[in-house]
């Protein structure tokens, strides 16, 4: 386990070893029932991925706002990390959204960011009518060579998913898009992006997620399509890949890259809202992937205290003698395995196919909160040295406070699980 400061380059490699006396933190196993030897074996090849290679390049370049390496991505295409939940029939690993997670889990406990990358790939961006094309597409997805971006929100339409007002317009055999899209991660690095666009308007008293649909935007990486454009948004942390402000001005898209959902009508106009539908289902899924990153980063935040408290020194002893901050790390590491287990819960739901709207919405709001809560507290155990960029603890209390407002802020979390639980009375 490497220490939890950052040195220059320069500094003795052997100054990055904790003491031979030091108590090293003990990072989790699986324990009956999520326990089989292939997952073990599964959890532990990702740690050392994670320690040994992914953690380095984190503190390399997450304080120069760098962009994850293309020597990186290869490593996680070669580990099969990108198709963990694509069947092994198109190349994948045939896993579930447990296993999903759980090397979330470890990624996002070295760079949130390389366990984000993750939810680019597992065969999004793979369901198109022919059938021929799809294999294809899985098998790139499974490999690292499909990796996409999700254009969801705009400036009116975030929380607000049914107003979206990104048009598009069929001339011909394409669709033509305009409209404007922010917060969409990895935009011009991707493959392809996926674009949810309104098709059609919906009637008096019809749904307003009606005539929403998904297109899918292929691209060079690296560049932008004629007719789009956009600028990255300058974060407070999410470093690791550029987050897009994007104007689509026409752009067109083939209308055979339309992405088929369940419940599509035929003539694709959008009257079923199964690009609403498609969008929710995504979430579901992706909300888990968020508990089980913000865990890996109150993980973190929890190890690397462990080791500062023995290193800093006051008033003769190492801080951790003290009574006060030894409770702070226990109430710490119970929140962190309390939010373990609900998401190993909640993911072995999805995977049972049992619907868990509700469910998911609850692990995502306690497991965000619960990462800044936990991630705060370890700024303060390390005090000034916390306010620093010379320690970890600083990138995992930045991307921490993200987890609670993307893929659906901690007030919508709230308001699915209230809606679940409790009718409307006909007075709201």
């Amino acid at each position: 386990m490497m220490s939890t400061a950052r040195r220059p380059a320069a500094t003795d490699p052997a100054a990055d070893a904790p003491a031979e006396d030091t108590w090293l933190p003990e990072p989790p196993v699986l324990h009956s029932p999520w326990h089989t030897p292939e997952r073990a074996v599964l959890q532990e090849r990702a740690r050392r991925f994670a320690m040994d290679e992914v953690l380095p390049v984190a503190n390399e370049l997450d304080p120069q706002k760098g962009e994850i390496p293309q020597r990186l991505l290869e490593r996680l295409g070669e580990l099969g990390y990108f198709g963990i939940t694509i069947p092994a029939g198109d190349g994948g690993l045939g896993l579930g959204v447990f296993e999903y997670c759980m090397v979330s889990e470890e990624l996002a406990r070295a760079w949130m960011s390389v366990a984000s990358i993750l939810a680019r790939s597992q065969g999004m961006g793979t369901s198109v009518a022919d059938a021929e094309r799809r294999r294809e597409l899985l098998r790139r997805s499974a490999a690292g060579s499909w990796i996409g971006a999700v254009a969801l929100s705009e400036p009116d339409a975030g929380s607000d998913l049914a107003n979206v007002q990104t048009r598009a317009v069929r001339d011909g055999d394409d669709w033509v898009v305009t409209g404007h899209k922010r917060w969409c991660g990895n935009a011009k690095a991707a493959d392809f992006i996926q674009v949810l666009v309104r098709v059609a308007d919906p009637r008096p008293g019809e749904s307003r997620s009606r005539g929403l649909r998904n297109l899918l935007l292929t691209k060079e990486r690296g560049s932008f399509p004629a007719g789009l454009s956009g600028y990255p948004i300058d974060k407070v942390g999410y470093h690791g890949f550029l987050t897009w402000d994007l104007t689509f001005d026409g752009v067109r898209i083939p209308a055979d890259d339309l992405i088929v959902e369940a419940g599509d009508d035929a003539r694709g106009d959008g009257d079923s809202g199964a690009g609403f539908r498609e969008a929710q289902k995504f979430l579901n899924t992706a909300r888990v992937h968020t508990a089980a990153r913000a865990v890996g980063l109150a993980r973190a935040a929890v190890e690397d205290s462990v080791l500062y408290l023995q290193e800093r020194e006051q008033f003769g002893h190492p801080i951790g003698d003290f009574q006060a901050l030894r409770f702070a790390l226990a109430d710490m590491a119970a929140q962190v395995e309390q939010a373990r287990s609900f998401y190993r819960q909640v993911a072995h739901l999805l995977d049972e196919g049992v619907p868990c709207e509700r469910e998911a919405a609850m692990v995502k709001l306690q497991a965000t909160e619960m990462a800044v809560r936990v991630t705060n507290q370890a700024m303060q155990l390390h005090g000034g040295n916390g306010y620093t960029t010379e320690r970890q603890v600083e990138r995992h209390w930045r991307d921490a406070r993200l987890t609670t407002i993307f893929e659906g802020t901690s007030e919508i979390q709230k308001r699915i699980i209230s809606n679940a639980m409790l009718p409307r009375s006909p007075l709201s």
